[in-house]
């Protein structure tokens, strides 16, 4: 890869950051605004007895990433190898657990997707099935840790 290449590649990588910001509410309760203005603001709030349910809490919304991801990038590799699909469903299941110090955290997660073809293909399924989950963003990125700097500003 000559220099310009390697230019290209990290502008279009740059090109992929984004950011968001919250604010708190009240309680435990925070809107999300979200770089991109087209995009409604999100509400994120605990559930009873810490907050109040007003929104989604962090761990439905880890879930939902990790489902969406998964699911966009089967469709796009279903999409790619021209399987002619009706849709899909996924579920997601999250399970709590708790670490060493018996702080809660999410445990497991688990995904079934649930293809629609209009016709089998078995070949083409089997294609996507061994590709799909590689492309994934949000589900590598977890699986193999992110590195998160955190600073509280006084």
């Amino acid at each position: 890869m000559d220099a310009n290449s390697e230019t290209a590649v990290t502008k279009k990588e740059e090109s992929r950051q984004f950011s968001i910001s919250l604010d708190s509410v009240q309680n435990l309760e925070l809107r999300v605004k979200f770089d991109q203005t087209k995009l409604d603001d999100l509400v994120v709030d605990e559930p009873a007895p810490l907050g109040e349910g007003k929104g989604l809490d962090p761990g439905r919304l880890l879930a939902a990433a990790i489902g969406g991801c998964l699911s966009a990038s089967f469709l796009f590799c279903a999409q790619k190898l021209r399987l002619n699909m009706k849709g899909l469903h996924a579920d997601i299941k999250v399970a709590h657990a708790r670490n060493e110090k018996g702080r809660l955290r999410i445990g497991k997660i688990d995904v079934e997707i649930h293809p629609r073809l209009e016709e089998p293909d078995d070949q083409k399924l089997q294609r996507c099935i061994d590709l799909y989950e590689d492309f994934c963003v949000v589900t590598q990125s977890v699986r193999k840790g992110v590195d998160i700097s955190v600073k509280v500003k006084k």
